[in-house]
């Protein structure tokens, strides 16, 4: 005889749970509960006629008692475990908004996908297989596998087979032959067993895994499997040994025992409980059938001692859908409890209304099974997320073959996701050993993974990486670092930038050193003669500016060497600029003055040197040089130079260099220098023909044709120039240009103040010249 033990123990649990909450008088206080159980018989269409008749009032008429007024309302059902027969029922009762599918839908019992798909995770297994049935439950499954365990879920499914409903070998038969020659190891089964008369199917699957000899798979079981017991046989074990099952919470309720030893037929009329009844004592109610006394059968008496009767009807040690009815009937009495203590005028619904006994609608309570939080008796805390399921708990099983021949399923592990803990404690693996389930093993260091053509996203080749390619999860290296030749780790780049250490920055500091030594040197000996024909008879206070002026061009140029900063940057092109218009300014006034004097010695034109006195000079000079620092000042407070690190250049190299900010500015600085050292060679180009005794505008003409030709040639170089080397051909056009403007303007003077002392007078000025 065939009997639903379990099924029979979760409908008294109801009862129990439903009499335990009115003995409660914290919880619904003057509220009675009542419900009305209903035998589906395993068939879809007999519970669905009882779903409907519930929700549409059609049952047969209830006589109320003077108490209550209208229609006894039906708050909610707590339907079938089974996946297939809840969601279909659910699907109706939702228009009802009856407490039941979501929105009304709230299950108790998590989904086994997610479990599955931790322990997955756990251990490694990427590459897995995947059985399922042929009904809602088994579709359901794919379908969550194949969207949570795809590329974000870092797994993939070698195979996807349905079993088959009926007597098909030959389908049984290519199912496990793809089990077979496929490289995948783990097998996820996810078949719904209704009750244990209902194995059929299942057993001729593992026949052909037996008759094909297939071995060494790991299985993992879902919850309906895990407690299927004829499945854990001698015969089966060296197959389906060491399988992995995942079991729903199990829970206690203190005084469960108590209540179902007070079960007897005469107290539940119908036939179910007659049924359990016949199925418990091995006997037959009254009339027996025909020929069953005659055969030695007993009759029931209706009194017989459950305690004296070995059944696991009375086993309350591992409960677990029965502790999921329970939690169901417990969350329902708490959104009730919650609606009824809402105070008139805010509540939630309509007009701040709030629901009660007399005209209540399914569809309010859902507002408060939504949000129902509690903690149950056995402290597990209840509530319901977005999309009406409770925090998937599992205890996870493993089927162990004993030494001495017996099997046992053993809890070995729990998943709690709140705790963020899945734990593992002794497993027994198939043939003693764990394996990985891959389909590709990871790619080695230096390598990266290309995905095969055709192939899921688990299976690939490995291929070197790419410079600046490493293996990780980001496959790249940070912006200031690039791939080690072995492409296994990341190594800092190598930087670059006009350094004192290297050959072309000691030599450009060298020369700059030397300029200003050269020119501290002719300073000297500038002041030493100062007294003398040759330094008095060209305005010796410009020639020391001159000469000062030189200097500092001449040490700008170190502001260009070594790794830029921000001070560096915006000093380099301010002390540049300055110094050059100081420079060309005192060039441009020493020409200026020098036709002034050939003017006024020619009659009449004495007046135009009141214009050029010592302080015209002198204030000439600084307003020029005042001008190029205020375009500086302006250039550097609207759009600074800035130090920059350019990773264009190389890729595995840093350039440190100094970006001008505002190429406008730059150029207005350059332009500024370039019309004054045009403006000087114009005025001394006209005045190279005066006589001997004013002849420095020759040599102020060819020095400002050297400084042109420098710094016309910089323009190209230093655009067409990268990185460090941009630096070094401004520094060195600064260094050109300035030691063309020494040699020139003071070489030949001189050479006649330390050679020709001779010629450093005052009749040989006047008479020949400074060039003979």
């Amino acid at each position: 005889m065939c009997f639903d033990v379990s099924g029979f123990r979760q409908a008294l649990t109801m009862a129990f749970t439903i009499d335990e909450i009115n003995r409660n008088s914290n919880l619904l206080p003057n509220v009675t509960l009542g419900y009305r159980l209903y035998d589906n018989c395993l068939q879809l269409g007999i519970g669905f006629r009882a779903a409907l008749s519930l929700a549409s009032g059609q049952e047969e008429q209830v006589i109320l008692h003077k108490t209550c007024v209208g229609t006894p309302p039906v708050l909610g059902i707590v339907g079938d475990s089974s996946s297939t027969r809840s969601i279909a029922i659910s699907t109706v009762l939702g228009l009802y908004r009856v407490p039941m599918k979501f929105p009304s839908f709230f299950r108790t019992i998590p989904s086994d996908v997610h479990a599955m798909i931790q322990i997955l995770k756990h251990f490694g297994w990427t590459w897995a297989g995947l059985l399922i049935s042929d009904n809602d439950y088994g579709f359901h499954a794919a379908s969550s596998f194949q969207s949570d365990l795809g590329p974000s879920g870092g797994g993939c499914l070698a195979y996807t087979e349905i079993l088959p409903w009926g007597d098909n070998p030959a389908e049984f038969r290519r199912i496990v032959d793809v089990m077979k020659k496929s490289t995948a190891r783990v097998v996820i089964v996810f078949i719904l067993l209704s009750w244990q008369c209902e194995f059929i199917y299942l057993v001729k699957c593992n026949v052909q895994v037996v008759r094909q000899n297939v071995t060494g798979l790991q299985w993992i079981a879902s919850e309906a499997w895990t407690s299927a017991t004829v499945l854990q046989t001698p015969h089966l074990m060296p197959y389906l040994g060491g399988t992995l099952g995942i079991a729903i919470r199990r829970g206690e309720m203190p005084g469960l025992r108590d209540f179902l030893l007070q079960i007897r037929p005469d107290l539940h009329h119908n036939s179910y409980g007659n049924n359990f009844w016949e199925y418990a004592f091995q006997c037959k109610f009254a009339p027996p059938p025909a020929g069953w006394v005659e055969a030695g059968g007993a009759l029931c008496t209706g009194q017989e001692d459950l305690e004296s009767v070995e059944t696991e009807f009375l086993d309350v040690s591992n409960l677990r859908p029965e502790y999921n009815v329970y939690k169901a009937v417990y969350a329902l009495a708490y959104a009730l409890d919650n609606m009824l203590q809402c105070e008139p005028g805010r509540g939630p619904f309509s007009g701040h209304s709030c629901g009660n006994l007399q005209r209540l609608e399914p569809w309010q309570l859902v507002y408060y099974l939504d949000k129902v939080n509690f903690t149950t008796s056995f402290g597990d805390q209840m509530s319901f997320d977005e999309n009406g399921d409770v925090l998937p708990i599992y205890d996870i099983m493993n089927w162990q073959w004993l030494p001495d021949g017996r099997t046992e399923t053993k809890s070995s592990g729990t998943l709690n996701p709140k705790r963020s803990l899945l734990t593992f404690q002794t497993i027994i693996w198939p043939m003693h050993y764990y394996s990985s389930s891959v389909c590709s093993e990871s790619c080695p260091p230096g390598t990266r993974m290309a995905r095969k053509k055709g192939e899921p996203e688990c299976c690939f080749d490995c291929i070197p990486c790419s410079e600046g390619k490493i293996t990780n999860k980001t496959g790249g290296c940070p912006e200031d670092f690039w791939s080690s030749p072995q492409r296994d780790h990341c190594v800092p780049k190598k930087t670059e930038f006009l350094s004192y250490s290297e050959s072309l920055g000691i030599c450009l500091a060298a020369t700059s050193l030397l300029g200003t030594f050269i020119c501290a040197v002719v300073l000297g000996i500038f002041i030493y003669h100062r007294q003398t024909p040759i330094v008095r008879a060209n305005n010796s206070e410009l020639s020391f500016q001159l000469l000062l002026s030189l200097k500092l061009c001449f040490l700008c140029s170190l502001l260009f060497i070594g790794r830029p900063r921000l001070w560096t940057c915006q000093l380099r092109h301010a002390a540049f600029g300055i110094s050059f218009v100081l420079c060309v300014s005192c060039i441009l006034v020493k020409t200026m003055v020098v036709l002034a004097v050939f003017k006024a010695s020619k009659p009449g034109g004495e007046a135009s040197l009141k214009w050029f006195g010592a302080m015209q000079q002198r204030g000439t000079v600084f307003v020029l040089t005042c001008i190029q620092a205020a375009i500086c000042t302006a250039w550097i407070i609207s759009s600074s130079p800035a130090p920059h690190k350019n990773t264009q250049y190389h890729n595995d190299k840093i350039v440190y260099e100094c970006v001008v900010g505002s190429t406008v500015g730059f150029a207005v600085l350059l332009g500024y220098i370039g019309l004054l050292a045009i403006l000087s060679f114009l005025l001394a180009f006209l005045a190279r023909n005066l006589p001997d005794s004013f002849n420095e505008a020759k040599l102020i003409t060819f020095s400002m044709l050297i400084f042109c030709a420098v710094w016309v040639a910089f323009v190209p170089a230093y655009i067409s120039s990268p990185g460090k080397y941009a630096d070094a051909v401004e520094a060195f056009a600064i260094l050109a240009s300035s030691f063309g403007l020494l040699v020139a303007l003071f070489g030949p003077k001189c050479y006649i103040i330390l050679l020709r002392p001779e010629r450093n007078t005052k009749k040989a000025i006047m008479g020949r010249g400074i060039e003979s």
